[in-house]
Protein backbone atom coordinates (compact mmCIF):
# COMPACT_ATOMS: atom_id res chain seq x y z
CA UNK A 1 0.00 0.00 0.00
CA UNK A 2 1.71 3.44 -1.20
CA UNK A 3 1.60 6.28 1.34
CA UNK A 4 -1.59 7.99 -0.71
CA UNK A 5 -3.34 5.24 -0.23
CA UNK A 6 -2.85 5.30 3.33
CA UNK A 7 -3.70 9.07 3.41
CA UNK A 8 -6.98 8.36 1.98
CA UNK A 9 -7.73 5.48 4.13
CA UNK A 10 -7.03 7.18 7.37
CA UNK A 11 -9.00 10.26 6.11
CA UNK A 12 -12.22 7.93 5.05
CA UNK A 13 -11.61 6.27 8.70
CA UNK A 14 -11.71 9.76 10.23
CA UNK A 15 -15.38 10.85 8.04
CA UNK A 16 -17.05 7.50 9.20
CA UNK A 17 -16.19 7.58 12.65
CA UNK A 18 -17.31 11.48 12.58
CA UNK A 19 -20.46 10.75 11.17
CA UNK A 20 -21.20 7.22 13.31
CA UNK A 21 -20.13 9.72 16.81
CA UNK A 22 -22.38 11.83 15.57
CA UNK A 23 -25.42 9.57 14.93
CA UNK A 24 -24.44 7.34 18.32
CA UNK A 25 -24.25 11.19 20.13
CA UNK A 26 -28.18 11.80 19.12
CA UNK A 27 -29.55 8.86 20.14
CA UNK A 28 -27.57 8.83 23.59
CA UNK A 29 -29.02 12.46 23.97
CA UNK A 30 -32.67 11.40 23.04
CA UNK A 31 -32.35 8.56 24.90
CA UNK A 32 -35.24 9.44 27.10
CA UNK A 33 -37.65 10.68 24.04
CA UNK A 34 -40.22 8.01 23.82
CA UNK A 35 -40.80 10.09 20.51
CA UNK A 36 -37.60 9.58 18.98
CA UNK A 37 -37.08 6.53 17.07
CA UNK A 38 -32.65 5.31 16.90
CA UNK A 39 -30.71 5.70 14.11
CA UNK A 40 -27.73 4.06 12.57
CA UNK A 41 -24.98 4.31 10.39
CA UNK A 42 -24.64 2.35 7.65
CA UNK A 43 -21.70 1.41 6.35
CA UNK A 44 -20.40 -0.18 2.94
CA UNK A 45 -16.56 -1.02 1.17
CA UNK A 46 -15.66 -0.36 -2.09
CA UNK A 47 -12.54 -0.02 -4.45
CA UNK A 48 -12.12 3.39 -2.64
CA UNK A 49 -12.33 2.16 0.84
CA UNK A 50 -15.11 1.78 3.64
CA UNK A 51 -17.38 4.43 3.84
CA UNK A 52 -21.04 5.48 5.34
CA UNK A 53 -23.50 5.12 2.94
CA UNK A 54 -26.70 6.30 4.64
CA UNK A 55 -28.22 7.06 7.94
CA UNK A 56 -31.43 4.68 8.65
CA UNK A 57 -33.81 5.11 11.25
CA UNK A 58 -34.96 1.91 13.11
CA UNK A 59 -38.62 1.12 11.59
CA UNK A 60 -40.68 -1.72 13.05
CA UNK A 61 -43.95 -1.15 11.22
CA UNK A 62 -45.71 -4.58 12.52
CA UNK A 63 -44.81 -3.58 15.87
CA UNK A 64 -45.93 0.15 15.83
CA UNK A 65 -49.44 -0.91 14.56
CA UNK A 66 -49.34 -3.36 17.46
CA UNK A 67 -48.52 -0.35 19.72
CA UNK A 68 -51.57 1.50 18.24
CA UNK A 69 -53.99 -0.94 18.28
CA UNK A 70 -53.03 -1.75 22.32
CA UNK A 71 -52.96 2.14 22.93
CA UNK A 72 -56.68 3.14 21.49
CA UNK A 73 -57.87 -0.29 23.30
CA UNK A 74 -56.40 0.67 26.97
CA UNK A 75 -57.62 4.30 26.26
CA UNK A 76 -60.81 3.62 25.54
CA UNK A 77 -61.00 1.09 28.48
CA UNK A 78 -59.22 3.56 30.78
CA UNK A 79 -62.34 6.62 29.83
CA UNK A 80 -64.78 3.92 30.70
CA UNK A 81 -63.66 3.04 34.36
CA UNK A 82 -63.36 6.57 35.04
CA UNK A 83 -67.09 7.16 33.71
CA UNK A 84 -67.93 4.04 35.82
CA UNK A 85 -66.16 5.47 38.82
CA UNK A 86 -67.66 8.20 38.68
CA UNK A 87 -70.95 6.50 38.77
CA UNK A 88 -70.30 4.31 41.93
CA UNK A 89 -68.90 7.70 43.91
CA UNK A 90 -72.01 9.15 42.91
CA UNK A 91 -73.77 6.33 45.24
CA UNK A 92 -71.26 6.97 47.98
CA UNK A 93 -67.89 4.95 47.38
CA UNK A 94 -66.97 1.73 48.32
CA UNK A 95 -69.83 0.67 50.49
CA UNK A 96 -72.91 2.74 48.28
CA UNK A 97 -73.93 4.57 51.49
CA UNK A 98 -75.77 7.35 49.63
CA UNK A 99 -77.81 5.17 46.70
CA UNK A 100 -81.43 4.82 46.90
CA UNK A 101 -81.11 1.10 47.29
CA UNK A 102 -79.16 2.06 51.34
CA UNK A 103 -82.08 4.51 51.81
CA UNK A 104 -84.81 2.20 50.86
CA UNK A 105 -83.41 -0.67 53.28
CA UNK A 106 -83.54 2.42 56.10
CA UNK A 107 -87.11 3.48 54.85
CA UNK A 108 -88.32 -0.67 55.35
CA UNK A 109 -87.13 -0.51 58.67
CA UNK A 110 -88.93 2.68 59.78
CA UNK A 111 -91.65 1.94 58.19
CA UNK A 112 -91.59 -1.99 60.32
CA UNK A 113 -90.60 0.36 63.64
CA UNK A 114 -94.32 2.93 62.51
CA UNK A 115 -96.01 -0.52 62.23
CA UNK A 116 -95.14 -1.81 65.48
CA UNK A 117 -95.90 1.31 67.02
CA UNK A 118 -98.57 3.10 65.06
CA UNK A 119 -99.57 5.41 68.22
CA UNK A 120 -96.11 7.10 68.40
CA UNK A 121 -95.71 10.22 66.09
CA UNK A 122 -92.40 10.25 66.54
CA UNK A 123 -92.16 6.86 64.49
CA UNK A 124 -94.41 7.93 62.28
CA UNK A 125 -92.36 11.09 61.80
CA UNK A 126 -89.18 9.08 61.51
CA UNK A 127 -90.80 6.89 58.79
CA UNK A 128 -91.63 10.22 56.69
CA UNK A 129 -88.11 11.61 57.52
CA UNK A 130 -87.01 8.20 56.09
CA UNK A 131 -88.75 8.59 52.87
CA UNK A 132 -87.78 12.16 52.31
CA UNK A 133 -83.98 10.85 52.44
CA UNK A 134 -85.34 8.07 49.96
CA UNK A 135 -86.76 10.66 47.55
CA UNK A 136 -83.91 12.76 48.18
CA UNK A 137 -81.15 10.50 47.22
CA UNK A 138 -83.74 8.83 43.87
CA UNK A 139 -83.23 13.22 42.95
CA UNK A 140 -79.46 13.16 43.87
CA UNK A 141 -78.69 10.06 41.90
CA UNK A 142 -80.70 11.34 38.50
CA UNK A 143 -79.20 14.72 38.52
CA UNK A 144 -75.93 13.40 39.07
CA UNK A 145 -75.92 10.65 35.98
CA UNK A 146 -77.25 13.57 33.79
CA UNK A 147 -74.16 15.95 35.00
CA UNK A 148 -71.62 12.57 34.26
CA UNK A 149 -73.36 12.86 30.79
CA UNK A 150 -73.27 16.47 30.00
CA UNK A 151 -69.47 15.81 31.11
CA UNK A 152 -68.71 13.02 28.70
CA UNK A 153 -70.19 15.64 26.21
CA UNK A 154 -67.78 18.10 26.91
CA UNK A 155 -64.86 15.75 26.66
CA UNK A 156 -66.37 14.28 23.20
CA UNK A 157 -66.13 17.83 22.00
CA UNK A 158 -62.33 18.75 23.49
CA UNK A 159 -61.41 15.63 21.63
CA UNK A 160 -62.86 16.00 18.46
CA UNK A 161 -61.33 19.19 18.41
CA UNK A 162 -57.65 17.79 19.29
CA UNK A 163 -58.33 15.17 17.17
CA UNK A 164 -58.93 17.86 13.97
CA UNK A 165 -55.93 19.67 15.66
CA UNK A 166 -53.88 16.49 15.39
CA UNK A 167 -54.84 15.51 11.66
CA UNK A 168 -53.67 18.90 10.24
CA UNK A 169 -50.36 18.93 12.28
CA UNK A 170 -50.48 15.24 10.56
CA UNK A 171 -50.80 16.84 7.30
CA UNK A 172 -48.14 19.11 7.86
CA UNK A 173 -45.86 16.11 8.98
CA UNK A 174 -46.74 14.06 6.31
CA UNK A 175 -46.15 16.17 3.11
CA UNK A 176 -42.72 16.44 4.78
CA UNK A 177 -41.81 13.55 4.63
CA UNK A 178 -42.82 12.72 1.13
CA UNK A 179 -40.87 15.97 0.32
CA UNK A 180 -37.83 14.59 1.91
CA UNK A 181 -38.19 11.49 0.20
CA UNK A 182 -38.76 12.54 -3.54
CA UNK A 183 -35.63 14.69 -2.72
CA UNK A 184 -33.75 12.38 -1.42
CA UNK A 185 -33.46 14.30 2.20
CA UNK A 186 -33.07 12.65 5.87
CA UNK A 187 -36.26 11.83 6.19
CA UNK A 188 -35.68 10.62 10.28
CA UNK A 189 -36.95 13.90 11.46
CA UNK A 190 -40.24 14.02 9.93
CA UNK A 191 -40.76 10.46 10.31
CA UNK A 192 -40.71 10.68 14.00
CA UNK A 193 -42.87 14.14 14.32
CA UNK A 194 -45.60 11.77 12.17
CA UNK A 195 -45.47 8.81 14.18
CA UNK A 196 -45.77 10.85 17.54
CA UNK A 197 -48.81 12.56 16.31
CA UNK A 198 -49.97 9.18 15.08
CA UNK A 199 -49.78 7.94 18.43
CA UNK A 200 -52.05 11.08 19.82
CA UNK A 201 -54.46 10.10 17.34
CA UNK A 202 -54.96 6.39 18.41
CA UNK A 203 -55.34 7.32 21.99
CA UNK A 204 -58.92 9.28 20.63
CA UNK A 205 -59.81 6.68 17.55
CA UNK A 206 -58.97 3.55 16.50
CA UNK A 207 -56.70 4.32 13.66
CA UNK A 208 -54.92 1.80 11.00
CA UNK A 209 -52.09 2.89 8.64
CA UNK A 210 -51.63 2.54 5.08
CA UNK A 211 -47.77 3.83 3.30
CA UNK A 212 -48.16 4.07 -0.32
CA UNK A 213 -45.64 5.97 -2.97
CA UNK A 214 -43.26 8.29 -2.13
CA UNK A 215 -43.82 7.18 2.00
CA UNK A 216 -46.99 9.24 2.01
CA UNK A 217 -49.46 7.63 4.50
CA UNK A 218 -53.03 6.90 4.77
CA UNK A 219 -55.16 6.63 7.83
CA UNK A 220 -58.51 4.93 8.63
CA UNK A 221 -60.24 4.34 11.63
CA UNK A 222 -60.29 0.57 12.98
CA UNK A 223 -64.11 0.37 11.09
CA UNK A 224 -62.72 1.67 8.10
CA UNK A 225 -63.69 5.17 7.69
CA UNK A 226 -61.08 7.51 5.42
CA UNK A 227 -59.39 9.86 8.34
CA UNK A 228 -56.97 11.04 6.60
CA UNK A 229 -55.83 10.67 2.87
CA UNK A 230 -53.25 13.35 1.55
CA UNK A 231 -55.89 15.93 3.25
CA UNK A 232 -57.62 15.06 6.68
CA UNK A 233 -61.28 14.60 6.58
CA UNK A 234 -63.39 16.63 8.87
CA UNK A 235 -64.70 15.62 12.35
CA UNK A 236 -67.75 16.82 13.25
CA UNK A 237 -69.70 17.55 16.30
CA UNK A 238 -72.69 19.81 17.91
CA UNK A 239 -72.03 19.41 21.73
CA UNK A 240 -75.27 19.30 23.94
CA UNK A 241 -74.95 21.74 27.22
CA UNK A 242 -77.62 20.59 29.32
CA UNK A 243 -78.62 17.15 29.83
CA UNK A 244 -81.81 15.87 31.36
CA UNK A 245 -83.51 12.27 31.56
CA UNK A 246 -84.28 11.39 27.66
CA UNK A 247 -82.08 13.88 26.51
CA UNK A 248 -80.58 12.41 23.18
CA UNK A 249 -76.72 13.47 22.49
CA UNK A 250 -75.32 14.41 19.04
CA UNK A 251 -73.34 11.63 17.30
CA UNK A 252 -70.15 12.24 16.40
CA UNK A 253 -69.50 11.94 12.48
CA UNK A 254 -65.69 11.45 10.66
CA UNK A 255 -65.93 12.19 6.58
CA UNK A 256 -69.93 11.91 7.43
CA UNK A 257 -69.77 8.66 9.17
CA UNK A 258 -71.02 8.43 12.52
CA UNK A 259 -68.90 7.38 14.78
CA UNK A 260 -70.04 4.20 16.71
CA UNK A 261 -70.32 3.55 20.63
CA UNK A 262 -68.64 0.64 22.38
CA UNK A 263 -70.11 -2.14 24.01
CA UNK A 264 -69.54 -4.03 26.74
CA UNK A 265 -67.45 -3.90 29.99
CA UNK A 266 -64.81 -5.23 28.33
CA UNK A 267 -65.80 -2.29 25.94
CA UNK A 268 -65.41 -2.89 22.17
CA UNK A 269 -64.37 0.58 22.03
CA UNK A 270 -61.19 1.87 20.05
CA UNK A 271 -59.93 5.60 21.48
CA UNK A 272 -61.31 7.28 24.29
CA UNK A 273 -64.06 8.99 21.86
CA UNK A 274 -66.07 6.04 21.33
CA UNK A 275 -65.82 4.78 25.15
CA UNK A 276 -67.35 8.29 25.53
CA UNK A 277 -70.36 7.89 23.68
CA UNK A 278 -70.80 4.69 25.46
CA UNK A 279 -71.38 6.22 28.30
CA UNK A 280 -73.25 8.90 27.56
CA UNK A 281 -75.37 6.76 25.50
CA UNK A 282 -75.47 3.46 27.19
CA UNK A 283 -74.38 3.07 30.48
CA UNK A 284 -75.66 6.19 32.31
CA UNK A 285 -79.22 5.95 30.44
CA UNK A 286 -79.30 2.74 31.49
CA UNK A 287 -78.63 3.13 35.09
CA UNK A 288 -81.05 6.52 34.70
CA UNK A 289 -83.96 3.83 33.59
CA UNK A 290 -83.26 1.74 36.76
CA UNK A 291 -83.48 4.59 39.02
CA UNK A 292 -86.60 5.88 37.10
CA UNK A 293 -88.31 2.57 37.66
CA UNK A 294 -87.61 2.52 41.18
CA UNK A 295 -89.23 5.97 41.65
CA UNK A 296 -92.23 4.72 39.95
CA UNK A 297 -92.44 1.63 42.09
CA UNK A 298 -92.70 3.88 45.04
CA UNK A 299 -95.56 5.72 43.47
CA UNK A 300 -97.25 2.69 42.49
CA UNK A 301 -96.69 1.21 46.03
CA UNK A 302 -97.67 3.89 47.96
CA UNK A 303 -100.49 5.26 45.89
CA UNK A 304 -104.03 4.94 47.87
CA UNK A 305 -107.39 4.12 45.77
CA UNK A 306 -110.79 4.09 46.57
CA UNK A 307 -111.77 1.33 44.22
CA UNK A 308 -112.31 3.00 41.20
CA UNK A 309 -110.27 6.26 41.41
CA UNK A 310 -106.06 5.99 42.11
CA UNK A 311 -103.89 8.82 43.52
CA UNK A 312 -100.41 8.78 44.36
CA UNK A 313 -100.20 9.14 48.37
CA UNK A 314 -96.42 8.96 50.17
CA UNK A 315 -94.54 9.51 46.71
CA UNK A 316 -95.47 12.19 44.69
CA UNK A 317 -93.71 13.06 41.58
CA UNK A 318 -93.93 16.40 38.69
CA UNK A 319 -94.32 16.15 35.08
CA UNK A 320 -92.17 17.41 32.53
CA UNK A 321 -95.18 20.10 31.94
CA UNK A 322 -94.42 21.07 35.61
CA UNK A 323 -97.83 19.56 36.65
CA UNK A 324 -98.20 16.94 39.25
CA UNK A 325 -98.71 13.27 38.07
CA UNK A 326 -101.06 10.57 38.99
CA UNK A 327 -100.28 6.84 39.32
CA UNK A 328 -98.07 5.56 36.64
CA UNK A 329 -99.22 1.83 35.12
CA UNK A 330 -96.50 -0.57 34.83
CA UNK A 331 -96.05 -0.06 31.14
CA UNK A 332 -96.08 3.89 31.71
CA UNK A 333 -92.67 5.28 30.18
CA UNK A 334 -91.88 8.08 32.97
CA UNK A 335 -88.33 8.56 31.95
CA UNK A 336 -86.85 11.00 34.53
CA UNK A 337 -89.09 10.59 37.24
CA UNK A 338 -86.86 9.70 39.97
CA UNK A 339 -85.57 13.80 39.02
CA UNK A 340 -88.97 14.65 40.16
CA UNK A 341 -90.32 12.36 42.84
CA UNK A 342 -90.65 13.92 46.51
CA UNK A 343 -92.89 12.89 49.40
CA UNK A 344 -96.17 14.64 49.78
CA UNK A 345 -96.51 17.89 51.60
CA UNK A 346 -99.44 16.12 53.21
CA UNK A 347 -97.66 14.36 55.66
CA UNK A 348 -94.69 16.57 56.25
CA UNK A 349 -95.14 18.53 59.74
CA UNK A 350 -92.39 20.92 58.91
CA UNK A 351 -95.01 22.32 56.29
CA UNK A 352 -98.17 21.94 58.25
CA UNK A 353 -98.78 18.18 57.43
CA UNK A 354 -100.10 15.25 59.80
CA UNK A 355 -97.42 12.17 59.39
CA UNK A 356 -100.18 9.82 61.27
CA UNK A 357 -101.72 9.84 57.99
CA UNK A 358 -99.35 7.71 56.25
CA UNK A 359 -100.67 5.01 58.79
CA UNK A 360 -104.82 5.53 58.35
CA UNK A 361 -104.54 6.30 54.62
CA UNK A 362 -105.50 9.95 54.13
CA UNK A 363 -102.05 11.19 52.45
CA UNK A 364 -104.60 11.95 49.08
CA UNK A 365 -107.73 12.64 50.54
CA UNK A 366 -109.66 10.06 48.72
CA UNK A 367 -109.54 7.51 51.34
CA UNK A 368 -109.67 6.82 55.19
CA UNK A 369 -108.51 2.87 56.49
CA UNK A 370 -108.75 4.45 60.11
CA UNK A 371 -112.26 6.28 59.94
CA UNK A 372 -113.28 5.18 63.92
CA UNK A 373 -109.70 7.15 64.72
CA UNK A 374 -108.05 4.07 65.89
CA UNK A 375 -104.50 5.14 67.35
CA UNK A 376 -103.48 0.95 67.47
CA UNK A 377 -104.26 0.42 63.80
CA UNK A 378 -101.48 -1.22 61.80
CA UNK A 379 -103.18 -2.79 58.50
CA UNK A 380 -102.59 -0.19 56.52
CA UNK A 381 -98.62 0.16 57.47
CA UNK A 382 -98.37 -3.87 57.11
CA UNK A 383 -99.65 -3.41 53.56
CA UNK A 384 -97.42 -0.90 52.71
CA UNK A 385 -94.15 -2.63 54.63
CA UNK A 386 -95.68 -6.20 52.23
CA UNK A 387 -95.99 -3.80 49.08
CA UNK A 388 -91.94 -3.38 49.19
CA UNK A 389 -91.07 -6.89 48.87
CA UNK A 390 -94.24 -7.84 46.47
CA UNK A 391 -93.18 -9.12 43.14
CA UNK A 392 -93.45 -6.40 40.42
CA UNK A 393 -93.09 -5.94 36.78
CA UNK A 394 -90.36 -3.59 35.39
CA UNK A 395 -89.13 -2.19 32.18
CA UNK A 396 -86.81 -4.46 30.10
CA UNK A 397 -84.99 -1.33 29.00
CA UNK A 398 -83.33 -0.86 32.37
CA UNK A 399 -81.21 -3.95 31.87
CA UNK A 400 -82.75 -6.08 34.93
CA UNK A 401 -84.73 -8.67 35.22
CA UNK A 402 -88.48 -7.45 34.74
CA UNK A 403 -90.23 -9.89 37.56
CA UNK A 404 -88.63 -8.91 41.25
CA UNK A 405 -89.60 -6.94 44.30
CA UNK A 406 -89.19 -3.66 44.58
CA UNK A 407 -85.97 -4.21 47.39
CA UNK A 408 -84.59 -6.44 45.21
CA UNK A 409 -84.72 -4.52 42.38
CA UNK A 410 -82.91 -1.67 44.05
CA UNK A 411 -80.07 -3.90 45.24
CA UNK A 412 -79.79 -5.53 42.02
CA UNK A 413 -79.44 -2.03 40.47
CA UNK A 414 -76.57 -1.20 42.32
CA UNK A 415 -75.08 -5.04 41.82
CA UNK A 416 -75.34 -4.01 38.26
CA UNK A 417 -73.45 -1.54 38.20
CA UNK A 418 -71.05 -3.12 40.68
CA UNK A 419 -70.35 -6.28 38.46
CA UNK A 420 -70.27 -4.07 34.79
CA UNK A 421 -67.25 -1.49 37.21
CA UNK A 422 -65.61 -4.78 38.21
CA UNK A 423 -65.02 -6.14 35.29
CA UNK A 424 -64.46 -3.43 33.40
CA UNK A 425 -61.76 -2.63 35.89
CA UNK A 426 -60.06 -6.13 35.40
CA UNK A 427 -60.17 -6.05 31.53
CA UNK A 428 -58.60 -2.42 32.01
CA UNK A 429 -55.67 -4.21 33.89
CA UNK A 430 -55.45 -6.58 30.97
CA UNK A 431 -55.12 -3.57 28.25
CA UNK A 432 -52.77 -2.27 30.51
CA UNK A 433 -50.54 -4.97 30.35
CA UNK A 434 -51.34 -5.51 26.89
CA UNK A 435 -50.12 -1.80 25.89
CA UNK A 436 -47.28 -2.13 28.32
CA UNK A 437 -45.61 -5.05 26.75
CA UNK A 438 -46.52 -3.66 22.99
CA UNK A 439 -44.36 -0.32 23.98
CA UNK A 440 -41.73 -2.44 25.35
CA UNK A 441 -40.98 -4.66 22.56
CA UNK A 442 -41.41 -1.09 19.47
CA UNK A 443 -39.22 0.49 22.13
CA UNK A 444 -36.91 -2.54 22.20
CA UNK A 445 -36.55 -2.69 18.31
CA UNK A 446 -37.00 0.84 17.46
CA UNK A 447 -36.14 2.84 21.48
CA UNK A 448 -32.46 3.88 21.83
CA UNK A 449 -30.69 1.11 24.52
CA UNK A 450 -27.98 3.63 26.06
CA UNK A 451 -25.76 0.41 27.01
CA UNK A 452 -25.79 -0.43 23.56
CA UNK A 453 -25.44 3.17 22.25
CA UNK A 454 -21.91 3.25 24.48
CA UNK A 455 -20.48 -0.19 23.43
CA UNK A 456 -21.20 1.25 19.66
CA UNK A 457 -19.12 4.48 20.91
CA UNK A 458 -16.49 2.45 22.11
CA UNK A 459 -15.81 0.63 19.24
CA UNK A 460 -16.24 3.73 16.87
CA UNK A 461 -13.16 4.98 18.97
CA UNK A 462 -11.20 2.15 18.78
CA UNK A 463 -11.54 2.77 15.07
CA UNK A 464 -10.64 6.59 15.51
CA UNK A 465 -7.35 5.19 17.71
CA UNK A 466 -6.43 2.82 14.52
CA UNK A 467 -6.65 5.64 12.41
CA UNK A 468 -4.45 7.77 14.83
CA UNK A 469 -1.83 4.94 14.72
CA UNK A 470 -1.79 4.55 11.05
CA UNK A 471 -1.55 7.71 10.41
CA UNK A 472 1.78 8.46 12.79
CA UNK A 473 3.26 5.61 10.46
CA UNK A 474 2.78 7.56 7.64
CA UNK A 475 4.30 10.69 9.69
CA UNK A 476 7.41 8.69 10.49
CA UNK A 477 7.76 7.34 7.02
CA UNK A 478 7.29 11.04 5.56
CA UNK A 479 9.98 12.34 8.02
CA UNK A 480 12.17 9.13 7.09
CA UNK A 481 11.85 10.30 2.99
CA UNK A 482 12.56 13.54 3.77
CA UNK A 483 15.76 12.92 5.58
CA UNK A 484 16.65 10.45 2.50
CA UNK A 485 16.12 13.43 0.18
CA UNK A 486 18.15 15.56 2.59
Amino acid sequence: MSLTSGLNSVQSIFNNTGQQSSVVSTNIANVGNSDYVRREASITTSLSGAQVVSISRAQETALLAQYLQSNSKDSAQQTLVTGLESLKSLMGGNDYETSPSTYLSAFQQALQTFATSPSSTTAAQSAVTAARDLANSLNTASDGVQSIRADADAEIATQVSSLNTLLSQFETANNAVKLATATGADTSSALDEREKLLKQISSIVGVTTAVRDNNDMALYTSDGTVLFETVPRTVTYVPTTTYVAGTEGNSVYIDGVALDAGEGSTTSASGGLQALLQLRDDIAPTFQAQLDEIAKSLVQAFSETDGSTSAPGLFVWTTASGTSGGTPSDSDDITGIASSISVNLAVVTSEGGDATKLRDGTISGITDLNSAGDSGFSDNLDALYTALTKQRSFSSDAGLSTTQSLMDYASSSIGWLEQYRSDATSASENTTAALSRSDEAYSNEAGVNLDEELTLLLDIEQSYKAATKILNVIDEMFKSLLDIAS
